[in-house]
């Protein structure tokens, strides 16, 4: 029953200003928030990095503005530059929104959106990582796979997100399961119509296996991004039954969330990646994963009441 007035608040510019004034919100952002700066994020990507992978993503979307998509570039290229120079290009990959790189600006902005991948792919490149390009609402989703597309002809590492719930997604995982190919196959955390996505949990559930058969039948490399304990189990059987190698596909988390389960991961050899955002553009991202989880949502309110 929360889940559509939280997205819905996610676009909401009142309820953005009354969350980033209070001070107890801003607090618990720090629970799957790395930073509002390189400097505090890359101290907990360290830490991370002694058993787990990386991918860091610097907070921001929807941007309409040109100098503000060339600072988010600009931020990649210091992000990753930083993460050559500590050593950790072969522990760490970026995560990029395209919206946040000029994808919606009002002229030429899927160009510029190319464009600025492009710098970022160089960037990565130049120390041995990767990029995963982010998926957005299902009005994006076209958009992203074309510019994808492009990428790869230059940068073939360039990965990209599906989201199971999407009626589409099972046909977008059979054109991207080839050899090569990098898919980040997660639920989906955007408010839908039913035209275009299953919105029951259990019918989301089946499409995720559906597509996650694909993923690992294929030649490419599944990253399976999930909490739930069923889709992580499935996604280990349909591995073996493909014989897959424990490097031949990963688990992925995000920071904040389920850590002791992420370790466990970890340390039985599996590759576990964790999903590490930081940055001041933290507001959509923050009500999304309280939309995704009723318990964020009590653990909000308890801090609320405790500080009142």
């Amino acid at each position: 029953m929360l889940r559509k007035p939280l997205l819905l608040a996610a676009r909401s510019t009142a309820c953005r200003r009354i969350v980033e004034r209070t001070p107890v919100t801003r607090a618990m952002v720090h629970r799957f928030v790395a930073g509002e700066d390189l400097d505090t994020a890359l101290p907990a990507v360290e830490r991370l990095a002694a058993d787990r992978f990386i991918t860091l993503d610097f907070l921001g979307e929807d941007t309409r503005d040109r100098a503000q998509a060339e600072g988010t570039v600009l931020a990649y290229e210091d992000l990753l530059a930083a993460l050559g120079e500590a050593g950790l290009g072969d522990r760490a990959e970026v995560s990029v929104k395209l919206s946040a790189v000029g994808q919606f600006l009002d002229r030429d902005g899927e160009k510029i959106a190319l464009e600025n991948a492009r710098r970022i792919a160089e960037a990565a490149k130049a120390i041995g990582t990767t990029v995963t390009l982010d998926m957005e609402d299902h009005t994006t989703t076209d958009s992203t796979l074309g510019i994808l597309r492009e990428l790869r002809q230059d940068f073939p590492f360039v990965g990209a997100v599906l989201q199971a719930y999407l009626h589409r997604t099972e046909a977008d995982c059979r054109d991207l399961s080839g050899a090569g190919s990098r898919v980040r196959l997660c639920k989906g955390a955007y408010d839908e119509p039913e035209s275009v996505a299953f919105r029951d949990k259990h019918e989301v559930d089946k499409a995720y296996v559906r597509a996650l058969r694909v993923l690992m039948e294929g030649e490419g490399y599944p990253m399976v991004a999930s909490h739930d304990p069923r889709m992580i189990a499935i996604a280990g059987e349909l591995a073996a039954a493909n014989g897959r190698g424990a490097d031949d596909y990963e688990y992925q988390m995000l920071y904040g969330i389920r850590d002791e389960e992420q370790v466990r991961l970890a340390a039985e050899g599996k590759r576990m990646r964790v999903y590490v955002p930081y940055g001041t553009e933290w507001y959509g991202y923050y009500m999304r994963r309280l939309a995704e989880r009723p318990a964020n949502v009590l653990f909000l309110a308890r801090a609320l009441i405790t500080r009142n």
